[in-house]
């Protein structure tokens, strides 16, 4: 029997199994199901005819990535302490959301805990891995990163990920890993992003990708450069200007 006459069969079989549980299985449960009717394939030939005849679960659907597996985490280094004694000593890291009327635009950041400024940042239309990575080689790019710089974030699948583990290794930098289901652990990440949408992003109505890339531009570089901040009646700029100067 031909690839194309076996998938059709399976499809049937797996079109039986999801009426009767009404259509809120997955593919490792209709896997299970199948195997109680003595009928047996392999998981990935499971998940491949589902998505071919469009056999998924209706009920909280996940769309399949292929994220890798998480292999990788790390101390609480941070442990909140948000004070940092000089510039590239504690960073932390974190992905937030833009709407826009052509979609949903993420936006990943690197603050430094030193002055509170955006060490770099990148955009993407997915919520993804390279995303993170960029992020990484953009901060590296522009900073000097030593041993001692630590990198705090969550335990979303970007930072538990083997290709967030092999870069960071490859720059020398620490990984700092919150406590799981403890958001103050990386409260001034979230924080920089309370910022810009309420002094920024939520006072428009962004239309394109384009467009939100522009205003996020302009305003991170109004925020490290012109925005004083309460505590140090500095600029980030200019916090790290004095540490420059005396150094």
């Amino acid at each position: 029997m031909d690839a194309p006459a076996k998938d059709l069969m399976l499809a049937k079989r797996i079109q039986e199994c999801q009426n009767k549980c009404g259509k809120t299985y997955g593919y490792r449960r209709v896997h299970i199901w199948l195997e109680r009717q003595d009928i047996h394939h392999n998981p990935k030939t499971m998940l491949r005819v589902m998505r071919k005849y469009n056999l998924f679960s209706v009920v909280r659907r996940r769309k399949y990535r292929n994220y890798g597996q998480q292999l990788h985490k790390y101390r609480n280094l941070l442990n909140r302490n948000f004070h940092a004694d000089k510039p590239n000593e504690k960073w932390v890291t974190d992905i937030s959301y833009i709407k826009t009327s052509q979609g949903t635009l993420y936006l990943s950041i690197i603050r430094d805990l030193y002055d509170n400024s955006i060490v770099s940042y990148k955009t993407g239309t997915e919520q993804n891995i390279n995303l993170v990575l960029s992020t990484i080689r953009s901060a590296n790019n522009k900073e000097k990163v030593t041993a001692e710089t630590q990198l705090h974030s969550d335990q979303g699948f970007q930072y538990t990920s083997q290709g967030y583990f092999k870069l960071t290794q490859s720059y020398g930098i620490t990984p700092s890993m919150s406590r799981r289901g403890n958001p103050y652990d990386n409260a001034l990440a979230e924080n920089f992003f309370s910022i810009l949408k309420t002094e920024c992003i939520n006072r428009v109505r962004l239309k394109t990708y384009e467009e939100a890339r522009l205003l996020i531009s302009e305003y991170i570089h109004f925020y490290n450069n012109e925005r004083i901040q309460l505590k140090t009646k500095l600029t980030p700029l200019e916090k790290r200007c004095q540490y420059v100067a005396k150094n």
